[in-house]
């Protein structure tokens, strides 16, 4: 699935987290990022994989030791953060997601759609998400807000649509430097006319607030949608 240059140096950065140099390390990756893909159960993964079991429990196991979120961590160099954009995008569970007993706490919750988890993500620019957090799906987006924001202390700007539209968030975003382009709701007695409507129109890809919000979830559609098992619960506890 990888050429032998984007592989030489993904190879690079895993052996930089500590993952040991077998072999099979390539195979073992490879697989993983298949499911991932595919979305399909760890049980269905093609025979030519050999045991689904050897390729769940690597997978599993770098999991609990969060090399995965380093990895993306290690793979951030110099974003552009000029300008922010950040939404959340609602994933529904599999029915096979939930149920078991688990020792640790799981990011499924209960929601109007049944069971979902809530990813939580900024974009820059170019629709790359520096920063991202995954809640339970009745979580909502002004809660884990704070935490996002908090990631981006060299944001110029930073956009999202009325969810996000509390004073608390707005001044966290001022005292980082960051000015909020975020519109209040239609019975706030504050109003919008301090509004920057301008600031989203500035970039080439946006002419509305609307639309500013359709680029944040056209990057998680187009982009990240793609990888169905990130983004549809398939097992018990998803990746951290």
């Amino acid at each position: 699935m990888f050429t032998d240059e984007r592989w030489n140096k993904l190879k690079t950065v895993l052996l930089s987290l500590g993952i040991y140099d077998k072999a099979t390390l390539r195979q073992t990756v490879e697989r993983i990022v298949y499911r991932l893909r595919i979305g399909c159960p760890w049980r269905d993964l093609p025979a030519a994989f050999g045991k689904w079991n050897a390729v769940y429990k690597r997978f599993n196991a770098w999991s609990l030791q969060e090399k995965f979120m380093k990895l993306f961590q290690n793979l951030i160099v110099e974003p552009d953060l000029e300008w922010v954009f950040i939404d959340g995008s609602i994933v529904k569970s599999h029915q096979h997601s939930s149920g078991a007993s688990y020792e640790q706490e799981t990011v499924i919750g209960k929601s109007v759609a049944g069971n979902t988890t809530k990813i939580h993500m900024a974009v820059n620019a170019g629709g790359l998400p520096p920063p991202f957090s995954v809640t339970g799906g009745k979580v909502h987006d002004c809660k884990e807000a704070p935490e996002l924001v908090a990631k981006l202390l060299s944001a110029k700007y930073i956009i999202a649509d009325k969810g996000y539209g509390s004073e608390p968030l707005r001044m966290q975003i001022r005292d980082q430097g960051a000015v909020p382009v975020i519109p209040r709701k239609q019975n706030s007695t504050i109003g919008n006319d301090e509004m920057n409507w301008w600031a989203p129109r500035k970039t080439s890809f946006s002419k509305t607030q609307t639309q500013a919000n359709q680029w944040v979830r056209s990057r998680i559609s187009l982009k990240y949608r793609v990888f169905r098992g990130a983004l549809v619960s398939l097992q018990i506890s998803p990746p951290r």
